[in-house]
């Protein structure tokens, strides 16, 4: 089976208990490290995750993965926060981080830059704006590479 394939199989058995608990799924993850294949699971609540949460959406995925057995191969199951700086992988994550930092790059440089990282003013599903010390950047959303949110110290 694919990566991709996978990580469908993997958000569509875990989405139903997340929904239940009210949690998020930030993103999954099925990498080979080494000789060793991982299978992670990001998640998220209002207020943030604990390790009890997350040994809860553990053992629900793992009885899932046992009784479907959608990955051929061996690996390790890992779910945890997505940390400080977490991922902002869907339009409504950019959305719910406007007013904080984030890191941003693009596939395409835009004034001559392709990484910017400062505060996130605005997101209308077209362009962010991010504002680096006294200057402003408008981005084209369909030129964003990868965007998580920032600690600035």
């Amino acid at each position: 089976m694919s990566t991709p394939k996978i990580k469908e199989t993997v958000e569509e058995m875990v989405q139903p208990f997340l929904d239940e608990h009210n949690f998020e799924l930030v993103d999954v993850e099925y990498v080979k490290e080494g000789s060793n294949y991982f299978l992670r699971v990001y998640v998220d609540k209002e207020g943030g995750i604990d390790i009890d949460d997350c040994g809860m959406v553990s053992e629900y995925l793992s009885q899932k993965l046992d009784e479907n057995d959608p990955i051929p191969t061996a690996y390790f199951l890992e779910v945890s926060s997505p940390g400080a700086e977490r991922p902002l992988k869907k339009s409504e994550d950019v959305a719910k981080a406007v007013g904080k930092d984030v890191f941003v790059t693009v596939y395409e440089a835009v004034d001559g830059q392709k990484e910017f990282e400062g505060r996130l003013l605005s997101f209308d599903n077209e362009e962010l704006v991010i504002s680096m010390g006294k200057k402003q950047y408008a981005i084209p959303y369909a030129k964003v590479a990868s965007a998580r949110l920032a600690i600035i110290f």
